[in-house]
């Protein structure tokens, strides 16, 4: 037995496989990508015993092994494919204990390919309120498997689950029927062409249009002739085939299964009249979210004062206690700076994950996809494309990645190309930061106006991207119409678990990812900022000196006008000069300009950079939030940072495309540099003129 088991998990869509992975790996987890494509991949690792470990994969939900989508096909490559290191010695296949029929389709499925498989009843603790009784060794044998009751919820079934995939030499590797009876002489024909393969693997090669990665393709020379078929034909056997799989399991629930449909009302189609109502559902989802920014306010203020002054002290505190030199500035200017600058959102993002997770976890979420799919189809858009547009707000790139649901590519490309308008985690802490600035305290009707701000943005950037798929459905011309169907999960009660760990992955993805770049730009941003070419920037503190010694300005005020003056003659200054004249329109000066483009590594970099910016000689004690809004316009006389700048970054970040990641990753979906390259100009453009626009007027 290999010291360390393969074990993939799988399962349909909402039958808690997510609830499983967590139950057994804990925080022991890592999310990336496949090999070669940009399907999401969560993998972790399970103690079984003292000498026994699980290497678990969380393959993507899927209904059967007959694959619509790439992330269907994602579970057949790995399940075909004996070389991958990731190829499972066991599968777990979840079900859902009201669901047990359709799941089973599945499990069945994977039984033909000789790979030993467990099933997991899950949600065990619905079944007496739902009148729900199962004979467990029938359905054992029946399905020659070993079946683990789960209830993960009150964390029962988790250790025989565990003694089991430990155990899993000892599980039967027969398949549950024989499928091949739909066409005996096709089939026999097959195994008489390879009879060293197994009939269900060639099967799937022959049905399933992906990638099949290292397979060995010799084995499979002459395959192409049973492909001949013609494609309707095909399609005839796959339905035979799943026909025979449901008779198959009709008879066999039948006998194992027993329901007291008295037992299983409930009020789910009660709260699902009201959720999904053409006019309450969106009413009751509008309260919702005015509810969850008021709490993002509310809630974080505390711990980000906190964490505020927590740098700002670091950072007088390393001026104070190390040497002076360039390696202490760099540290309290630089690094302390710019990571003080994204660390200090982490109670807000933090909590906007919170509210994600609660809603996804009690199945509220699908009702939203449900009601939002009514609005989607007036604008040329399908239902699928709800899912991508709303996982939009966490971060534009897995949003990008989920689009390949989208089986028509005019409406993935659509959705693609509209998804980053969608306000991402990446733009709230440069939303939360000028509206702290320049939004005035007060409430209407018991919301605060901050709060209100937020919402706005939010949907000021849902509306464009809906607004601008309509406009591409038009020039694209997307004649073929796609049919939206989503499942609605039972409600249920959130798992602290699976919310605490989604929260603290989540964070902690964002603030890593961030933190990586913010640190590199930090230090760059401090050197250029921290030396100068010419004698200006050398001789600053004579000049200034000079210019003001006859004066009775204090010295404190002289140092503040030497370190003004030798940041705008550094080579940061002087970059920012030549920028000036493109942003000063909008209201920004050469300081905002650098951030601007400095964000375009990351929008949330933004912040980071003013607060290396703003902290580059400066000795006073100062949170990042007071020196910002100390910054007047020498023009205006004015604070630099008013309603009117305000609200005109606020829109320019609304509309930018501001995120290289996200460019890269729709060049890889579209295997072109083209549509990157529309959306960067095209984006840009509708910020530039909309900020410029704002403020204009508001000015």
């Amino acid at each position: 037995m290999p010291a360390q088991i393969n074990v993939a998990l799988i399962g349909n869509p909402n039958t808690g496989k997510t609830s499983v992975f967590n139950q057994l790996t804990g925080l022991n987890q890592q999310v990336g990508n496949y090999p070669g494509i940009t399907v999401e991949k969560k993998q972790g690792v399970c103690k079984l015993s003292r000498s026994k470990k699980a290497h678990i994969i969380d393959l993507p939900g899927t209904y059967s092994l007959n694959a619509s989508s790439l992330d269907e096909s994602v579970v057949i490559e790995l399940l075909l494919n004996r070389n991958d290191k990731d190829f499972p010695d066991v599968a777990v296949v979840v079900s859902d204990v009201e669901n047990l029929k359709r799941n089973l389709l599945l499990f069945t499925q994977i039984k033909d390919l000789n790979i030993p498989t467990i099933l997991v009843i899950n949600m065990a603790d619905r079944m007496k309120r739902k009148g729900i009784s199962i004979d467990i060794e029938a359905l054992e044998e029946k399905l020659h498997t070993k079946i683990a009751l789960v209830s993960c919820r009150k964390n029962q079934g988790i250790n025989e689950l565990k003694k089991l995939i430990e155990d899993y030499r000892n599980l039967s590797t027969e398949p549950c029927l024989d499928f091949s009876v739909i066409d005996p002489d096709y089939f026999n024909r097959l195994r008489k062409t390879f009879p060293k393969q197994q009939l269900y693997k060639l099967w799937l090669v022959i049905t399933q249009d992906v990638n099949f990665g290292e397979l060995e393709r010799r084995d499979f020379k002459g395959i192409s002739d049973f492909k001949t078929e013609s494609v309707s034909a095909l399609k005839r056997l796959q339905q035979k085939e799943t026909i025979k799989r449901y008779q198959f399991i009709n008879d066999t629930l039948k006998h194992t299964l027993a329901i007291d449909s008295a037992s299983a009302k409930d009020l789910r189609s009660v709260l699902d009249r009201v959720l999904t109502h053409k006019i309450w559902g969106y009413v009751i989802f509008f309260v919702i979210l005015l509810t969850i920014f008021q709490a993002i306010y509310d809630w974080s203020s505390y711990p980000m004062d906190f964490i505020d002054l927590a740098f700002s002290n670091l950072s007088e505190w390393i001026k104070v206690t190390l040497p002076p030199g360039a390696f202490t500035d760099l540290l309290a200017e630089g690094i302390v700076a710019g990571l003080g600058g994204i660390v200090i959102f982490i109670p807000q993002i933090a909590f906007l994950f919170l509210f994600i997770s609660v809603l996804e976890e009690s199945g509220y979420m699908s009702r939203v996809v449900f009601l939002m799919d009514r609005i989607m189809r007036k604008f040329g858009l399908s239902g699928k494309s709800v899912v991508p547009l709303i996982s939009g707000t966490a971060c534009a790139i897995p949003a990008v990645m989920a689009t390949r649901n989208i089986e028509n590519w005019k409406e993935r490309l659509i959705t693609i190309l509209v998804i980053p308008f969608t306000t991402c985690s990446a733009r709230l802490p440069v939303y939360l930061i000028i509206i702290a600035l320049v939004i005035p305290e007060g409430s209407f009707l018991g919301l605060g106006y901050k709060a209100l701000t937020l919402m706005l943005l939010y949907l000021i950037g849902f509306a464009t991207a809906v607004v601008s798929a309509y406009i591409l459905n038009k020039v694209l011309d997307i004649r073929s119409k796609q049919y939206f169907v989503v499942e609605m999960p039972n409600y249920k009660l959130p798992m602290f678990k699976n919310v605490a760990i989604n929260v603290v992955e989540k964070t902690k993805s964002f603030v890593f990812g961030a933190g990586k770049i913010i640190l590199a730009i930090s230090i760059v941003l401090w050197v250029l900022a921290s030396y100068g070419p010419g004698e200006k920037f050398e001789n600053a503190e004579a000049y200034i000196t000079a210019t003001f010694d006859e004066t009775d300005m204090p010295q404190e005020a002289i140092d503040t006008q030497i370190a003004q003056y030798k940041l705008e003659h550094s080579y940061l200054g002087i970059a920012g000069k030549a920028i000036e004249p493109v942003v000063a329109p909008l209201g920004y000066d050469w300081k905002i300009g650098i951030a601007i483009i400095s964000s375009f590594a990351a929008r949330e970099v933004f912040v980071g950079t003013l607060a290396t910016i703003y902290s580059v000689g400066s000795e006073e004690e100062e949170t990042i939030k007071n020196r910002m809004a100390a910054e007047v316009n020498p023009i205006l006389g004015t604070p630099r940072f008013n309603f009117a700048s305000g609200i005109s970054l606020l829109l320019f970040y609304a509309f930018a495309m501001q995120c290289m990641s996200t460019l890269a990753i729709v060049k890889t979906e579209t295997n072109s540099w083209k549509w990157p390259g529309l959306q960067l100009v095209i984006m840009t453009a509708i910020a530039y003129i909309t900020a410029l626009g704002a403020y204009q007027f508001l000015n």
